[in-house]
């Protein structure tokens, strides 16, 4: 659990230096998230984390009043999309000064960081309608950062530099493959295994006790990206083989 969290801290960290040195007109650019500029991102990234900050402290509901996410509208008939809820708390939280939004970002980091090295890594924690592991909970937060850093550099036009971090962002995706099946309404075949280059050019391995049906190959942080949903299977490069290699090129995600 604390790796996955120094790899969480770690991912704020870099990504608040970026943004350190932004003028107000950079704030205002347009990124990779359609229709939000990079200030709407990183306050997306504010009240997600104020949000998960409250779960991994037992206080979703008060994690939610502090980002302005409206949780009653989950659950009922005809559920809203949790993607339209975080749009909205975006759209009502807009306006801010740049300086107090970094400050707020790097408020809700620091303190969901705390809250989630104090839980169990198997306490289960309650996300929005549902329940997840702290160990989980942690490493779609590392995904979500690294994930909007991108599209902020892809405002700024600059790549950030692959990290062992995505280690954590690839075993998340490869773990919920069959949770993004069952989303699908499909269902696997078999095991799959995963065989990534890593960015130091070492090769991680991913992959169950019993033989793989499928098996992709190829670049890690072209998989986060395919996983992340910022390149399709044609553009990643990656290689499948087996009965389901396509659809887990297709299905494969970080997020619900």
């Amino acid at each position: 659990m604390q790796e996955i969290v120094d790899a969480l801290a770690g991912e704020h960290a870099a990504l608040r230096d970026r943004l350190a040195g932004l003028s107000p007109a950079d704030w205002a650019r347009p990124s990779q998230c359609a229709g939000w500029s990079i200030a709407d991102v990183v306050l997306h990234m504010a009240q997600t984390d104020e949000l998960a900050g409250g779960s991994a402290s037992g206080d979703l509901a008060g994690g939610a009043a502090q980002a302005g996410w409206d949780l009653t509208t989950l659950g009922n008939d005809g559920p809203v999309d949790s993607d339209v809820i975080a749009d909205a708390a975006v759209v009502t939280g807009r306006g801010m000064d740049p300086a107090e939004l970094l400050a707020r970002y790097t408020n809700a980091a620091d303190r969901m960081c705390t809250a989630l090295r104090a839980c169990d890594p198997r306490a289960p924690l309650t996300w929005v309608v549902g329940r997840l592991p702290a160990r989980t909970l942690a490493t779609t937060r590392l995904a979500e950062c690294w994930i909007h850093a991108g599209d902020i550099g892809y405002a700024l036009g600059i790549e950030p530099e692959p990290s062992e971090r995505l280690w954590h962002i690839a075993r998340l995706a490869w773990r919920t493959l069959p949770y993004a099946f069952t989303k699908a309404g499909r269902a696997l075949h078999g095991p799959v295994a995963l065989l990534l280059t890593a960015p130091d050019g070492s090769t991680w391995h991913f992959d169950h006790d019993e033989p793989a049906d499928t098996v992709v190959q190829g670049d890690a942080h072209a998989f986060c990206l395919l996983a992340a949903r910022r390149v399709g299977p044609a553009e990643s490069g990656l290689k499948a083989v087996g009965p389901d290699a396509d659809a887990v090129l297709e299905l494969v995600r970080t997020f619900a």
